[in-house]
């Protein structure tokens, strides 16, 4: 079976980087949806808690239930049917009409819409929200927007954060009327953090750039942060390929002199997406991908009992015209995962 492996030093390299940029662990919530960008939940999570980050961010319930001994504070972004719930659970509030779904009495950062045009209320419908949630004896917590456009060079970003401005004080002058403590402010997502010089939010939710990635970071002066996983096959069997003989569906390769050949146990079964005969991929130690990849393995140059497929989702990103996140969050999530 493929295995995927977690370079602990990398990962504690990116959350130290992260930590000193924001002024501080506390002011750091580890994303973790998606099992983690497809790096492993329980895995990153356990780590991050090791590291010393108290908050982290899920998409699901079953999600934070699974890392609640882990974490002091943990927002959760997209769960509308609640059996239970935590009094370290905060719950994402993405529309008015959301308010009849959440629990009596648990803790709600209300999601703004401040031009993303995805999810989240009007800066106008703050004092509804605010109303309706009282009434069911909700606490509002934090308050939040979401960037749409920070890992590019454009206005969106400062407009965005003009918006946000306006929000802040509106949330202020209705917690000041009805008498309620303000809430927690947070906007930037990885690019949204480094794009800051002089961080001074409550903290920033850290998804990407904690597994070693910043999509489009060479516009700006980000830091250079460490890939966290990396993708390894075993030798599943070796036969010598005779000149002009071909390997895999199609007979897309076929060997220009004897050749020495192996198949190993990753495919796109486990995430790892075909490349077929019209585009090239070679490993990090310059074995190439012969041919179409298979739903179970692939094929290389070497005979190696174990390899490394990739180390860095950049690199297979570019061949598959798609992002770094793609990459990682499809692998499977029955490869096991080992923390090296």
């Amino acid at each position: 079976m493929a295995l995927i492996k977690l370079n602990k030093n990398n990962l504690f390299y990116n959350l130290e980087t992260i930590s000193n940029h924001a002024g501080g662990k506390e002011k750091v919530a580890v994303v973790l949806k998606d099992n983690a960008y497809g790096h492993g939940l329980i895995e990153i999570a356990t780590l991050a808690s090791e590291f010393g980050i108290k908050k982290a961010v899920v998409r699901t319930l079953d999600e934070a239930l699974a890392i609640e001994k882990l974490f002091d504070y943990i927002l959760i972004l997209a769960h509308k049917d609640f059996h239970t719930y935590s009094h370290t659970f905060h719950i994402a509030l993405n529309s008015i009409e959301d308010i009849d779904n959440l629990p009596l009495g648990c803790n709600v950062h209300i999601k703004v819409d401040t031009g993303m045009h995805r999810n989240g209320i009007l800066i106008e419908e703050l004092e509804e929200a605010f109303l309706g949630l009282s009434k069911k004896n909700i606490k509002v917590t934090g308050i939040f927007t979401h960037h749409r456009n920070a890992d590019n060079l454009s206005t969106d970003f400062f407009w965005q954060k003009s918006v946000f401005s306006r929000v802040k004080l509106a949330v202020s002058e209705l917690c000041e009327k009805l008498s309620l403590d303000i809430p927690s402010f947070h906007s930037c997502n990885s690019a949204g953090l480094f794009r800051h010089t002089n961080f001074n939010e409550d903290f920033a939710r850290v998804g990407i750039a904690t597994y070693g990635y910043l999509d489009n970071a060479n516009i700006f002066k980000f830091p250079t942060l460490k890939p966290v996983l990396s993708l390894w096959g075993k030798r599943i069997s070796t036969r010598t390929l005779k000149e002009s003989q071909s390997v895999g569906y199609g007979g897309t390769y076929k060997a220009t002199e004897d050749t020495i050949i192996s198949t190993y146990d990753v495919g796109y079964g486990d995430g790892f997406l075909r490349l077929n005969e019209r585009k090239n991929y070679t490993t990090p130690d310059g074995f190439k991908v012969l041919g179409r990849v298979s739903m179970d393995n692939l094929s290389l140059n070497t005979n190696k009992d174990e390899v490394c497929i990739f180390n860095d989702a950049n690199t297979l990103a570019k061949v598959h015209d798609t992002i770094s996140y793609e990459i990682t969050t499809t692998l499977s999530t029955n490869i096991k995962r080992v923390i090296v």
